[in-house]
């Protein structure tokens, strides 16, 4: 590497370092217990923040996967610094296996679930109604928009997106007030919708997050099919570790952490989904593929909670691959909304 491109490396990673503050660090690291000569998955590689982590803990590799093609090119540029150690694939979860099939075996896995800070914090975007932009919220930047759902989707659709997706209680309501606006004119713009959900809604209370908030969680998990990538690669993480192999999932909502706890408690009690845990054993019952490195989720503590906001929902749940083979992959019994199962939101 010539000094002007080590230069631009070193600003580039400076400003990945500043753009964003992983969650539970510390704890991520302790659950996955790098040594020299592991081989991770960095499944939301994001700013790369625990990829940094797990290489400056041991002489390990790491491959970093994300959906985002802006986030793969910016972390390009830093790369060469790990002397390559670091290897950077696109795709989703339920393309896990595709991302690490060149790769030796795989000794660890972390999921870091739903959006970063770098996209959040670019109006270009179109993820946060703080910041007036176009409303896309795609991370891979194809397929339908935000603004191609909101303006072409049904009442009830909409509805059932912003109920089953966002836990918002005002679904219909709000959904009847995105279809009355869109029929005077297009809905391009975050703000434009972040204004009409407003309206249509009580007053906000000292205290209280922004009445869109809701409404935008569910558009950004229905335009980018979030929890059924989290079940797809949930399932694929346990196809891919082998024996010994670690997997954390780090999660933000209600909704993506009861996915990741009832994976964890099918994987990890005898006869797996479905069987009672006071029924005999038998001859054909799915062993545990899991055991649990924690019983409870992790949460943040007092410091990280007054350096880092954000860490204030985050849980981490962790396990340890056993030798048993893997579980058939089934959704049923996740706690996946319908419409994951529905496979269109159009």
């Amino acid at each position: 590497m010539t000094p002007e491109a080590r230069s631009a490396a070193t600003a580039s990673l400076a400003a990945a370092q500043t753009d964003h503050l992983p969650v539970l660090i510390t704890e991520v690291i302790d659950a996955l217990s790098p040594v020299d000569g592991d081989v991770f998955l960095d499944g939301t590689f994001g700013a790369g923040g625990y990829s940094r982590a797990l290489l400056e803990a041991s002489d390990c590799q790491v491959i970093g996967l994300d959906r985002d093609p802006d986030v793969l090119s910016e972390a390009a540029i830093w790369a060469p610094l790990f002397d390559g150690r670091l290897a950077l694939e696109q795709g989703t979860f339920g393309a896990m296996e595709k991302a690490v099939e060149k790769h030796p075996q795989i000794t660890g896995i972390v999921l870091d679930i739903g959006v970063s800070s770098m996209q959040l914090d670019r109006a270009r975007r179109g993820f946060s109604f703080l910041r007036d932009g176009p409303l896309d919220m795609r991370m891979e930047q194809s397929g339908v928009s935000a603004a191609e759902l909101v303006n072409a989707a049904d009442e009830s659709v909409l509805a059932d997106i912003f109920f089953q997706y966002g836990e918002e209680r005002r679904s219909r309501a709000l959904a009847r007030a995105v279809i009355a606006a869109r029929s005077s004119a297009r809905i391009e713009t975050t703000g434009a919708l972040a204004a009409i959900i407003e309206q249509a809604s009580p007053s906000k209370r000292p205290g209280q997050p922004h009445p869109a908030t809701r409404v935008f969680q569910a558009l950004r998990i229905a335009v980018n099919d979030e929890l059924g990538e989290l079940a797809k690669g949930l399932a694929a993480a346990e196809r891919i570790l082998g024996e010994g192999g670690r997997l954390v999932v780090v999660t933000f909502h209600s909704l993506e952490d009861r996915v990741v706890k009832r994976f964890f408690q099918q994987r990890s009690k005898h006869g797996g989904a479905g069987v009672s845990r006071y029924a005999p054993d038998t001859p054909d019952a799915t062993a545990p593929s899991f055991e649990m490195i924690s019983r409870k989720a992790v949460t943040a503590g007092k410091t990280e909670l007054e350096q880092n906001p954000r860490a204030r929902s985050a849980k981490l749940r962790a396990g340890r691959r056993t030798a048993a083979p893997s579980h058939p992959e089934i959704m049923s019994g996740l706690g996946l909304p319908g419409l994951v199962a529905s496979g269109s939101i159009l």
